[in-house]
């Protein structure tokens, strides 16, 4: 079967079935960029702001949500959130800061770490590697992801603080060293397209590691990993997404996947640690989110989209869930994206 970029294009609404990961992975609207490449000789370290300081470093615009990752190409090191526990990653290692937390990089102790926006403004890395110290040093690939639509985004939600993957670890579901493998020969070749080149290649490393860690999640570990796991409630959790307009009551649910409503119930919250109708809630504002900034159509309109049979209700749903009512939440975005207000 011919399969073209128009099928997943998020400008086609030509979709029959929704996958449930490729909704919220393709609702993050996800783009990257690579902040350093360099191997740096213990004693060393380097710290990162958290995820708003890096922001406003990048000059990224109010509402995206930037994490850092590190990839350890060779040598190992230590990352340190600004709270929690340390970890040690070792070569095909990467870790994505999906928390956001301040954090830093290490090797060795006593060394005067560096700030990463020193380095990013040209400042000298004053302790990079040289020819006598190359194998005790580390080769550090770092840069950021930004993520957007995180409010209300089960995916987003259900990731650790701290998201570590195995580039070398085997699995059906993902080919993270070869992506890995790519870019870095990208980024090391140089040449005419290189920008746009590493930046999709970004796209699918994040997408890529996401999906790494959602085969390794345990089947009873509670959350929405494990709910789109399971046979009966990921139905249910694919057809909230497919039609997030419907009618949607437990009865309504319970009779999509053949269980009686209280058993579905049961096994939802069991699933998730939430209601059916909370996810629906929530999803529904996702969806409703993304409808209002990145189009001009009525609220009116929107609020029939994800279900809600009048403007006032739908209203009352948003402020709730949102902390405004839908038209200020849509003019605040469009601030923020220095776009004229609908």
């Amino acid at each position: 079967m011919l399969i073209t970029t128009n099928k997943f294009a998020d400008t086609t609404d030509i979709v029959t079935t929704v996958d449930v990961l490729d909704d919220t992975l393709r609702s993050l609207r996800i783009s990257g960029s690579v902040l350093l490449r360099e191997a740096y000789s213990p004693p060393c370290a380097i710290t990162v702001p958290n995820s708003d300081k890096l922001g406003k470093l990048l000059g990224v615009k109010e509402g995206t949500r930037v994490v850092a990752f590190h990839l350890v190409e060779f040598g190992h090191c230590e990352i340190k959130p600004e709270s929690g526990n340390s970890m040690t990653l070792s070569a095909g290692e990467m870790v994505i800061c999906i928390g956001g937390q301040a954090h830093k990089l290490s090797q060795g102790k006593s060394a005067q770490a560096q700030p990463i926006e020193a380095l990013l403004s040209g400042g000298r890395n004053t302790q990079r590697a040289n020819s006598t110290s190359s194998d005790l040093s580390v080769s550090l690939l770092c840069g950021v992801f930004m993520l957007h639509h995180t409010e209300f985004n089960p995916l987003f939600a259900a990731l650790p603080s701290l998201m570590r993957v195995k580039l070398s670890r085997p699995g059906e579901l993902h080919n993270l060293s070869g992506v890995a493998h790519i870019m870095a020969d990208e980024i090391g070749r140089a040449t005419s397209g290189t920008g746009y080149i590493v930046e999709r290649l970004l796209e699918v490393l994040c997408a890529e590691a996401i999906r790494a860690h959602i085969e390794a999640v345990p089947r009873q570990e509670i959350g929405w990993i494990r709910g789109i796991k399971d046979p009966v409630v990921g139905r249910a959790i694919k057809a909230i997404h497919s039609n997030p307009g419907e009618n949607w009551s437990v009865q309504r649910l319970a009779g999509h996947v053949s269980m009686s409503p209280s058993r579905f119930a049961a096994r939802f919250s069991e699933s998730l640690g939430e209601s059916p109708m909370v996810y629906v809630a929530k999803w529904r504002m996702n969806v409703a989110c993304r409808k209002l900034s990145a189009s001009r159509i009525g609220v009116d309109r929107v609020a029939a989209d994800v279900g809600y049979e009048s403007v006032a209700a739908f209203n009352r749903a948003f402020k709730k869930h949102v902390g405004l009512p839908p038209a200020a939440w849509r003019r605040r975005a469009a601030v923020d994206r220095n776009l004229e207000p609908v």
